[in-house]
């Protein structure tokens, strides 16, 4: 069978929550949930936590998550994008163990609120569409983006999307195109993609719907503050 892991990318420097990734989240850490929901996934054969900290590893690891290396500082940066830390992870897996999964589950621990069904839809979209690329679950926005403006030096707005229907940003939103928004609640990528491909998505990305109204992304007090309280009248029930 086709191994899936997991990758919880978890830094320790967080500018918005100090100490954000293990900052205590209804009586846990936060990427307690991350690394929980992982562990009762079917499809998910490992969970791996790649951080840069001793005492998120420490924690990570007190939660069934395995820490095989520290990362690099390099790899830690305010500006570090997911791509290296993730290559990084598949080059150490597979210089160290030869071992390369087919798949990777990336679980960031901003977003606890999960569900294993969710992640098992799709991993199996991904596993049944081998064209594909990447699955990401995606989202219809708050503010659609077609009655967005970008401000020019002048102080004279410009609509942001550029289309041929008439003043889209007057029109009411049952009249313009269905877009939707990256919700950071699961990706599923080949690791071929990232390692032949250079790229977290790749060309043929497969959006997986979900409902935005369970979908959380904190990063800051308010958001943290308010996902704890959805999170408390959730279990509450």
């Amino acid at each position: 069978m086709e191994e899936t892991i997991a990758i919880v990318p978890a830094r320790g420097g967080s500018k918005s929550i100090p100490k954000k990734n293990i900052k205590d989240f209804c009586d846990k850490p936060l990427i307690a949930y991350s690394i929980e929901v992982a562990q009762a996934c079917p499809s998910i054969t490992r969970t791996i936590v790649s951080t840069d900290s001793e005492e998120i590893a420490e924690i990570a690891k007190s939660y069934g998550a395995e820490v095989p290396f520290i990362r690099p500082k390099e790899f830690a940066q305010d500006a570090t994008l997911d791509y290296p830390v993730f290559r990084h992870c598949l080059e150490w897996l597979r210089d160290n163990e030869n071992s390369i999964p087919e798949m990777v589950v990336q679980l960031r621990p901003t977003s606890p609120i999960r569900d294993v069904e969710t992640i098992e839809r799709g991993i199996a979209m991904l596993r049944d569409h081998p064209t594909a690329d990447c699955v990401r679950a995606i989202c219809e926005p708050s503010q659609n983006p077609y009655k967005m403006w970008t401000l020019n030096k002048e102080g004279y707005v410009e609509p942001l999307i550029k289309t041929n229907i008439h003043e889209q940003y007057n029109q009411p939103r049952q009249a313009l195109p269905v877009v939707y928004w990256q919700n950071g609640y699961l990706d599923v990528i080949r690791a071929k993609t990232i390692l032949e491909k250079g790229s977290m998505s790749g060309d043929a990305v497969m959006g997986l719907v979900l409902s935005p109204d369970y979908v959380f992304d904190i990063d800051n007090d308010m958001t943290f503050e308010f996902a704890e309280l959805y999170y408390k009248r959730k279990i509450d029930k």
